[in-house]
């Protein structure tokens, strides 16, 4: 009988285990999906701050008295603010001295260029405690200054050169207007003085046409109109908008075969840059000797647009000037021509904002040919590109940790 019992209390016993066993199961299983969507939510508030502070655009690193980096974020590092845990010696030499006073400083730094790519160049530190009830610690804010630094740069030697470049002509055009009004009584003087003083009237007008356009262009908006452009029609318009001095230096301009390549720009600007190009070697070549304009692709996605003139040539020493502005190779010719030395400036920052180069080369008594490469248009490469992602989905894998839904909180 009692075998019977103990058989009979045995199999309600596995009858009752099975149910638990499988509860049991279903809920760890639940137990470790639970865990791992955690390790990739925010729960707490220590990884919202250290999600904030790494992303923050500012540089940010802790550090305590000895020197030790507490904590740094990745735009401290790409300042050189702080490199392989240890603190720029400038920065720190400054630091120290906010450890012996408690007294916020700012410290303007220039950064030496690390890697290629690096476009950081200037950088302000704000270094303060901490915080003024535990003076371990002091913080180092960072931000780049590099760009308002640039500007600021080319701002003062553009007003410089201006100041300086209009002189001349206002000074010239004074001169001539009271030679004209002495010289009222005789008709040839009038004309001649008259014709000159016209002369330099256009000439400073064409100086600040040019210097407008170049404002324009070292500015920080983007390009106006950018669409696929063909290369084509842009060296055509380019050799009609010079052929009439050519005409009258008996100079013939001749260009290649059609490339049939649209590259991704503004066309009045990519004209004015090429427009500029073959002026120039007009303006530099002897009467009745040619100026060639061709087309070449390039195996790495890139069109090259060549200007060579069979003129005077540029000496190796004017060679890295000649893309400054006001920088004339012969002044006395450029004189005569009427050149304001913004052409090749221009072109330069043209080949800057459409993502090309411009490069020289060039023999005394030989001539010059001057280059023009830009990034060939593929319309194919926009085409293939997947469409975004949700933000909120982006912003996640971006920080490496997977939407949370609307209706969980931090506190979960």
């Amino acid at each position: 009988m009692s075998a019977l019992l103990g058989f009979i209390a045995g199999v309600a016993v596995a009858a009752l285990a099975f149910p638990a066993a499988d509860f049991l199961k279903k809920r760890y299983r639940r137990a470790k999906v639970a865990s791992t969507l955690s390790t990739n939510q925010v729960t707490t508030v220590s990884q919202v701050l250290h999600l904030a502070v790494q992303g923050a655009p500012t540089g940010i690193v802790v550090v305590d008295r000895t020197g030790d980096v507490i904590l740094s974020n990745g735009k401290a590092h790409d300042m050189g603010i702080v490199h392989e845990r240890t603190v720029n010696e400038q920065v720190w030499s400054v630091t120290q001295e906010v450890f012996d006073d408690q007294e916020t400083r700012t410290l303007d730094l220039q950064i030496p260029k690390r890697r290629t790519g690096s476009r950081v160049t200037a950088v302000q530190a704000l270094i303060q405690p901490l915080t003024l009830v535990d003076l371990r610690y002091n913080v180092i804010y960072s931000t780049d200054e590099s760009e308002n630094v640039r500007m600021e740069a080319a701002r003062r030697d553009f007003v410089a050169n201006v100041s300086h470049e209009l002189k001349t002509p206002v000074g010239g055009m004074a001169l001539l207007a009271e030679a004209l009004l002495e010289s009222s009584d005789d008709p040839e003087s009038v004309e001649y003085f008259g014709t000159r003083l016209h002369k330099e009237a256009h000439r400073m007008a064409d100086m600040i046409n040019e210097l407008i356009s170049l404002s324009k262009l070292q500015g920080a908006e983007a390009l106006p109109d950018m669409e696929p452009v063909l290369v084509d029609d842009v060296v055509t318009d380019a050799i009609s908008r010079t052929q009439l001095a050519a005409d009258n230096a008996n100079i013939r301009i001749s260009s290649g075969r059609p490339s049939g390549v649209f590259v991704n720009g503004d066309h009045s600007l990519l004209v004015t840059a090429v427009a500029n190009l073959i002026s120039n070697a007009i303006n530099y070549s002897p009467q009745s000797t040619p100026v060639t304009v061709s087309q070449k692709v390039t195996g790495d996605g890139t069109i090259l647009i060549r200007v060579t003139d069979r003129g005077i040539g540029i000496s190796a020493e004017d060679q890295v000037r000649v893309f400054e502005r006001f920088f004339r190779v012969d002044k006395a010719r450029s004189r005569s021509t009427g050149g304001t030395g913004l052409g090749l400036a221009i072109v330069k920052h043209v080949a800057h904002n459409h993502g090309g180069t411009i490069k020289l080369w060039s023999r005394p008594g030989t001539g010059s040919t001057f280059t023009l490469e830009l990034p060939i248009y593929d319309p194919d490469s926009e085409a293939q590109q997947a469409p975004e992602l949700a933000p909120e989905i982006t912003a996640a894998r971006r920080s490496r940790v997977l939407p949370r839904r609307k209706d969980e909180s931090l506190n979960d």
